[in-house]
C-alpha cells in the first residue's frame, strides 16, 4: 500500500526542526502545550528509530496533555500502520480530521486507502473525490489519488457483478511453490518453474532457495509426479518464468546475472532433441536483449513472435511488453513497444494464445481490483490491439495476479496462487465465454515409411489457403515419427508434409466456422520416390464444371514445383479424375483439361516440359462411393504418378 508519509514526515520535519527550515516550530506545531510538545518530540525520534510502540507511549502522552494535538493524531496513525494495525490508525486518522478537516488532506488519501483494504470501495471513492477538491497538492499523489479513484469506481461494479470462478487445485505432488504454467496444445504436458532449495538439509528459508523447470505428463486423468528437468537447462541459481512452444519442444526462459548476459535479467532459448535432450541454452542476444532487464517470454504458435516484458529505454512505463518477430533470414526484429496496451505503470506476464490474436496479460497501471490484475486483449483486422479488458472479480482481487495461460481450445485457464495454503500451488479454473480466444485444435500422430512401417523424421507446414500464410511449422521425431501439429480454427488450410527421397503428402483442413474442431490422429505415410507411386494432390481447386484453377491452388501447385525442382531426375504424370455426374464423354474431357492446365502451370514456372504428361481418366477409377456427396468429393482429385525416377 502507498502512503504518503514521506511528505508528511518532511512536513513534520520541518515543523519540529526549525533551523532546517527557517521558521520556529511553534509557528508549525498546533499545540500550544510545551508538555504536550516534548511528548511529540520523543515520539517522533523513536519513531524515526522504528521503536513504533515505544512511540505510541510517547505520543499518548502528548495526547492527554492536550488532546487537539492534530500532528501527535497522525503520527500516532502512522504507527499502527507501521504495526499492521489498520483499524487502530483508521481511528486516529479520522480524529485528526474531526479536529481540523482542511489541516491536512492528504489524509484522505490514506483513509481512503485504509477503505480500499478494506474492500469499502465507496468510501474510498468518497474520501478521494474530497481530497482531489483542494488545489496545490503534491502532484505525484494527485496521480495516485485519480488512479486510487478509478480502481475503487472499477472495483465497486466488479464485485456487484463478479464473474464465474471456480479455481482448482490440479493437485501436483511436489512440497515446494510451483507456479509459471506452460501448455502444450493437447494438454498433456506441462512444464512449470518451481521454488526448490538448494540444500535439503539447510534451516534457512530465503538464501537457500533456487527456481528450476520441472515437468508433468497428464496420464490417466491426472498429472504425474513433476521430474526436474535437469541440466543443462537447470542450473544451481534461478531459471524461470518459461514459455513452451506448442509441442513442447522449443523453449524460451529467464536467467539472470549469467557470465553470458547482457543485463541484470536475458532471455534464453533451448529445443528439445529427438533424444529427449534439451540443448545447451543460448542467450538470444540483441536486439531482444539489453543492458536493462529483459523477462517473461511468450512465444506465439508460428514461432515467429516473442512477447516480453523489458525495462528498456523508449517504453511507456517502469516494465512494459515488448514484441519482436523472427525474419525469414531467421534473426530477431528490434522489438516493438505495445504502445496500445502499456502505462506509465508496469505490465507483466504476456500470455499470447495459440490463436496468435488473443494477449493476457497483468497490468498495475488499468483500472482494476488494487494491484496487478489479469486483462485480455485482441488484435483485430488491421493489426492493432484491442482495449484491454480485466478478467473481472473474483479472477481479480486486491491481491497480485499474474501468470495465466489458457488452453489450445480456449476454455480453461491455468495460474498460480496460494489461496490454498502457505505455498503456491497451479490452479485451472473454466474461462466464461466472453473472455475466450478463439479455440485451436490439433493434428497429433506418427510420420511412416508406406513399406518398411519405420518412423520417418518429417518436416510439417500448415498453410493459410486464402492468404498464403505459413501458419504452423513443425518436425516429426527422427527417432518415432511422433508429431503434433497445432490448428488454429477460423481459417481453411492446406498441409505439407515432406522429408528427402519421399513423395510429399498434402491434406485439407476447412475451419472457417471458428469453432472448436476435435483433434485429428492420423498416420501419415510417406511414399518412397519411385516408378509407379502415386498422391492425392488435395489442394488443387478447380471452379465448378470448369479447368480453371482457383487461386487456393498455388500453394500446393508451388509444393509440387519445389518437390519437381529438388528431384531433377524424376518425371510425372498429372492424372485428372471425377465424380460420375455428367456423361462420361464430358467427365473425360473435364478430367483431361484439369490435369492439362496444372502441367501448363508447371510450364510456366520452367518446369522441363520432357518431364511431364497428363491424363484424364473421367469417373473410371474411382476411390469411393460416387453414391454419397462425400463420395464423389473424394473421387474428384487429381494426382501426380511418378513416371520414372
Amino acid at each position: 500500500m502507498f502512503r504518503f508519509f514521506h511528505n508528511l514526515r518532511t512536513w513534520l520535519f520541518c515543523a519540529i526542526f526549525a533551523t532546517a527550515c527557517g521558521i520556529s516550530y511553534s509557528q508549525q506545531l498546533s499545540s500550544n502545550s510545551n508538555r504536550a510538545v516534548r511528548a511529540f518530540n520523543a515520539g517522533y525520534t523513536k519513531f524515526e528509530r522504528h521503536q513504533f510502540r515505544e512511540a505510541i507511549s510517547d505520543l499518548n502522552t502528548a495526547i492527554r496533555r492536550d488532546a487537539n494535538f492534530i500532528e501527535a493524531h497522525i503520527m500516532l496513525a502512522e504507527c499502527w500502520l507501521e504495526l499492521n494495525e489498520p483499524q487502530r490508525a483508521r481511528a486516529s486518522f479520522l480524529r485528526s480530521v474531526e479536529i481540523n478537516p482542511d489541516f491536512f488532506p492528504p489524509l484522505y488519501y490514506s483513509l481512503a486507502e485504509l477503505e480500499f483494504d478494506d474492500d469499502n470501495f465507496y468510501g474510498a471513492s468518497q474520501y478521494l473525490e474530497k481530497f482531489l477538491r483542494y488545489s496545490r497538492q503534491n502532484p505525484a499523489l494527485v496521480i495516485r489519488s485519480e488512479k486510487l479513484l478509478k480502481n475503487s469506481q472499477f472495483a465497486a461494479h466488479a464485485v456487484r457483478n463478479p464473474v464465474p470462478f471456480n479455481p482448482e487445485n490440479i493437485e501436483l505432488e511436489l512440497e515446494w511453490d510451483q507456479y509459471w504454467p506452460s501448455l502444450s496444445v493437447d494438454e498433456q504436458t506441462l512444464v512449470f518453474t518451481a521454488l526448490i532449495p538448494r540444500d535439503p538439509n539447510s534451516s534457512a528459508v530465503y538464501g537457500n532457495r533456487q527456481e528450476d523447470f520441472f515437468i508433468s505428463n497428464f496420464r490417466d486423468g491426472r498429472w504425474s509426479t513433476p521430474e526436474n528437468m535437469g541440466p543443462p537447462l537447470n542450473t544451481y541459481d534461478n531459471e524461470g518464468a518459461q514459455s513452451i512452444n506448442f509441442d513442447a519442444t522449443k523453449m524460451f526462459f529467464t536467467a539472470c546475472n549469467r557470465a553470458d548476459g547482457l543485463g541484470g535479467c536475458d532471455i534464453y532459448f533451448s529445443e528439445r532433441r529427438d533424444d529427449g535432450l534439451w540443448t545447451r541454452p543460448r542467450n538470444l542476444g540483441a536486439p531482444i536483449n539489453t543492458s536493462a532487464k529483459e523477462t517473461q517470454p511468450s512465444i506465439s504458435a508460428d514461432g515467429r513472435t516473442l512477447y516480453f516484458v523489458s525495462t528498456r529505454n523508449g517504453g511507456k512505463g517502469g516494465e512494459d511488453i515488448w514484441v519482436s518477430t523472427l525474419d525469414d533470414n531467421g534473426n530477431w526484429t528490434n522489438p516493438v513497444n505495445l504502445e496500445e496496451i502499456n502505462t506509465p505503470d508496469n505490465e507483466s506476464s504476456p500470455f499470447i494464445h495459440l490463436d496468435g490474436k488473443t494477449l493476457y496479460f497483468a497490468s498495475n497501471g488499468l483500472p482494476g481490483m488494487g494491484s496487478y490484475d489479469l486483462f485480455v486483449t485482441r488484435k483485430d483486422s488491421a493489426g492493432r490491439w484491442t482495449t484491454p479488458q480485466n478478467l473481472g472479480y473474483p479472477i481479480n482481487t486486491k491481491h497480485s495476479e499474474e501468470g495465466m495461460i489458457v488452453n489450445a481450445r480456449g476454455d480453461r485457464a491455468y495460474y498460480s496462487s496460494d489461496r490454498d495454503g502457505n505455498i503456491r500451488n497451479i490452479f485451472t479454473f473454466e474461462l466464461y465465454p466472453a473472455v475466450r480466444p478463439t479455440p485451436v485444435s490439433y493434428m497429433k500422430g506418427k510420420v511412416i515409411d508406406d513399406r518398411f512401417y519405420t518412423p520417418v523424421r518429417a518436416h510439417f507446414e500448415l498453410i493459410d489457403l486464402t492468404t498464403a500464410e505459413r501458419v504452423i511449422e513443425a518436425w516429426s521425431a527422427g527417432n518415432n515419427g511422433e508429431f503434433l501439429v497445432c490448428i488454429p480454427s477460423g481459417r481453411d488450410y492446406a498441409l505439407n508434409v515432406k522429408s528427402a527421397g519421399y513423395m510429399f503428402y498434402s491434406d485439407n483442413f476447412t475451419l472457417t466456422n471458428g469453432s472448436y474442431i476435435e483433434p485429428f490422429m492420423k498416420e501419415i505415410m510417406l511414399k518412397r520416390i519411385r516408378p509407379g507411386e502415386r498422391v492425392i494432390l488435395r489442394n488443387i481447386f478447380f471452379d465448378f464444371a470448369s479447368a480453371e484453377l482457383l487461386d487456393e491452388s498455388r500453394i500446393e501447385l508451388q509444393q509440387l514445383v519445389l518437390f519437381l525442382r529438388d528431384n531433377p531426375e524424376v518425371k510425372i504424370s498429372i492424372n485428372g479424375h471425377t465424380d460420375n455426374v455428367g456423361t462420361q464423354a464430358y467427365n473425360l474431357n473435364l478430367s483431361e483439361e484439369r490435369a492439362r492446365a496444372v502441367v501448363d502451370y508447371l510450364l510456366n514456372e520452367n518446369i522441363d516440359g520432357t518431364r511431364l504428361s497428363y491424363k484424364g481418366y473421367g469417373a473410371s477409377e474411382p476411390v469411393a462411393d460416387n453414391d454419397t456427396e462425400e463420395g464423389r468429393a473424394q473421387n474428384r482429385r487429381t494426382e501426380m504418378l511418378i513416371v520414372s525416377f
